[in-house]
């Protein structure tokens, strides 16, 4: 059950939703698959998931905040000028919570997130290349955290 990534057609908001495909006994978390969604209600409300949303958000934000040092940054040994200087990250955690995931006839909780990028304008989406980057977050969110 791959990851979906949903794009805001009219705002500069992208919604992830991470299905958990295996068992993370590290938050306590097995038999994920589940007949009702009210049986994967109470996944949802498990302190050992509620450490996986925890843990998540320090995990992305880590992501979001990682830095790709450009030419300029590259080469500052050659000066002491500080030709580019520190801009928060556009990428903003609006929402990260629980979800139920449906498969076929089936049911498993997953992660629900929102971001935001506050350099596109309000009334516009994002384009193709931010939502590739977008995917790549939530790919290497599901990398890192074993969730696949």
């Amino acid at each position: 059950m791959p990851l979906k990534v949903i794009p805001d057609t009219d705002k500069p908001f992208v919604s992830i939703e991470i299905p958990l495909e295996k068992s993370l006994p590290d938050y306590d978390l097995r038999d994920l698959e589940k007949p009702t969604p009210r049986e994967v209600d109470g996944i949802l409300v498990s302190q050992g998931f509620r450490d996986l949303v925890d843990d998540a958000r320090g995990v992305l934000l880590g992501i979001l905040c990682e830095h790709h040092k450009t030419l300029a940054e590259e080469s500052d040994h050659l000066t002491d000028l500080d030709l580019t200087p520190a801009t928060p990250h556009p990428m903003e955690i609006v929402q990260l919570t629980g979800a139920i995931c449906t498969q076929e006839e089936s049911y498993r909780p997953g992660l629900w997130i929102v971001l935001k990028d506050n350099h596109v304008p309000p009334n516009q989406p994002l384009s193709p290349a931010l939502l590739e980057r977008v995917k790549h977050y939530a790919e290497e969110l599901v990398r890192r955290m074993d969730l696949a």
